[in-house]
């Protein structure tokens, strides 16, 4: 019989604080492809709301267990798996990782950063991975162009204004509260304004923007239209604010921009030598301390349904991350 753990699951969908609940089960075993990971800390991600409430694009069989992203030490590996050895420190995700251990896919799996520790490597690579991917692989973003980043205090906002920085763009926040505009600044964001003032003006007046990074959609995605310039590229992340914009073709040919969508986890699967190249560019940007994860807290492991719910509400800045065994 396999050794029990301690893992968070959710029986029934709804809202994190309500359906999350710790339980004992048994510790996986890595099949095929696969590797065990005994984990450090768990991120928390938007997905793990969306997952919980039951809409996020994969919908897993109830009961099942949330979190998508980790750091931890390698304990087992399945067969045919080499890239990684037992006791190496590793991010990695997959769903299902808020436990003491995790079986994750081998092709996600890679090495922490020594330069960050164990919350600020849990908090690195989906953020960093999707900003990167966002910037450079589909907006192809240059040196001396305006970036503007919706949502630019979160966690994915802040690696988008750490990334435009050191890829020598402006770069432009856009915050919901005066408490985040700091946050911001020191990920980068040249100017900061509030998504409560008339930040569509403001940025028009400084002659609009080249890129735009929008994982709020919503009000945030129609406002991007108008102060995005001719050639420029709107980068579609997600839908924070609940709302799917629609898209108006008439108007990006008239202003001649374009439209970018980003689901990072397809690179995982279909070019997974763009993830890894990803990672070791991120890694030295890391350790050169051009970039590094925000990380507003750490919470116990007990709490992590509240920090889940937390995030829900919209009430964090930068990462939270759950602690895992000593």
């Amino acid at each position: 019989m396999a050794e029990p753990m301690i893992a968070w699951r959710v029986a029934a969908h709804g809202e994190p604080a309500d359906v999350m609940s710790v339980e004992e089960v048994p510790v996986p075993e890595p099949g095929p492809g696969e590797v065990l990971v005994r984990n450090r800390a768990v991120a928390v991600n938007f997905p793990d709301v969306l997952l919980a409430r039951g809409m996020y694009q994969e919908r897993p069989p109830l009961p099942f267990t949330p979190g998508i992203e980790l750091c931890g030490e390698v304990a087992a590996l399945g067969p045919g798996v080499d890239a990684v050895t037992v006791g190496q420190r590793v991010v990695a995700t997959a769903i299902g990782v808020m436990a003491e251990y995790a079986v994750v896919p081998a092709f996600s799996v890679h090495p922490a950063p020594e330069s960050l520790d164990d919350a600020a490597a849990a908090a690195f690579l989906i953020a960093y991975q999707t900003a990167w991917f966002g910037l450079h692989q589909r907006a192809r973003l240059q040196s001396g162009e305006t970036l503007l980043v919706h949502a630019a205090a979160g966690g994915v906002g802040t690696a988008a204004c750490q990334l435009g920085a050191a890829a020598g763009a402006n770069v432009v926040g856009i915050v919901g509260d005066k408490a985040k505009i700091p946050v911001a600044e020191d990920s980068g964001a040249a100017r900061v304004l509030l998504r409560g003032d008339d930040w569509i003006g403001a940025v028009k007046a400084e002659g609009g923007v080249d890129v735009v990074f929008d994982p709020v959609g919503g009000k945030a995605f129609a406002g991007s239209t108008k102060v995005v310039g001719f050639e420029g590229r709107i980068v579609v992340v997600g839908f924070a604010s609940g709302e799917v914009p629609p898209v108006r073709a008439d108007h990006a040919l008239v202003k001649n921009y374009s439209v970018l969508g980003l689901h990072w986890a397809l690179y995982q699967r279909k070019r997974p030598d763009l993830v890894a190249g990803a990672h070791a560019a991120l890694t030295r940007l890391a350790d050169e301390g051009a970039v590094r994860p925000v990380v507003s807290e750490t919470v116990p492991f007990e709490d992590a349904a509240a920090a889940v719910q937390r995030l829900a509400d919209g009430t964090t800045t930068g990462r939270l991350v759950v602690a895992v065994g000593e």
